[in-house]
């Protein structure tokens, strides 16, 4: 596997533009979560993300753009642009220790390539599982990978 380590930043945007970001260290881990929360956020079968410590994420400019859907049951938060509806990261944002990058709004190649599939037990009953080799947990992987 390349090395998750960006030399220069990696960007990531939305739709519109008006949303901009960097990816200044090295990518932690990257998955597909089939979660259906997941699932409605990137209207995809899976989201692909890519987790990044927090120190190591920066939001160029659109912060007041931004909308922030936390579930009331404490699962990880959701963040989009109110603009144009880009899903764009997520996770512990905004104060927690890591920020979970959609993959998808990177403007750039990250270097990485997805390593495992969570929330495998929740997928779309019309999903096609590809047989790609990759471990696959029902749940959140177990140990949680840091």
């Amino acid at each position: 596997m390349p090395d998750p380590s960006p030399v220069d930043p990696v960007h990531g945007s939305c739709l519109c533009g008006g949303v901009r970001y960097a990816v200044t260290a090295p990518f932690r881990r990257a998955n597909l979560c089939h979660c259906s929360r997941c699932r409605k956020h990137s209207g995809a079968a899976a989201s692909a993300q890519g987790r990044v410590p927090r120190e190591g994420f920066e939001l160029i400019r659109g912060a007041d753009l931004l909308t922030v859907w936390r579930p009331d049951d404490g699962g990880m938060a959701k963040v989009f642009c109110r603009t144009c509806g880009s899903s764009l990261f997520g996770g512990d944002w905004p104060d927690g220790p890591e920020v979970s990058v959609r993959l998808g709004a990177l403007d750039d190649d990250p270097g990485l390539q997805v390593q495992f599939h969570s929330f495998a037990g929740a997928a779309a009953p019309w999903e096609v599982h590809a047989d790609d080799g990759l471990p696959r947990f029902d749940g959140p992987p177990q140990p949680r990978p840091r």
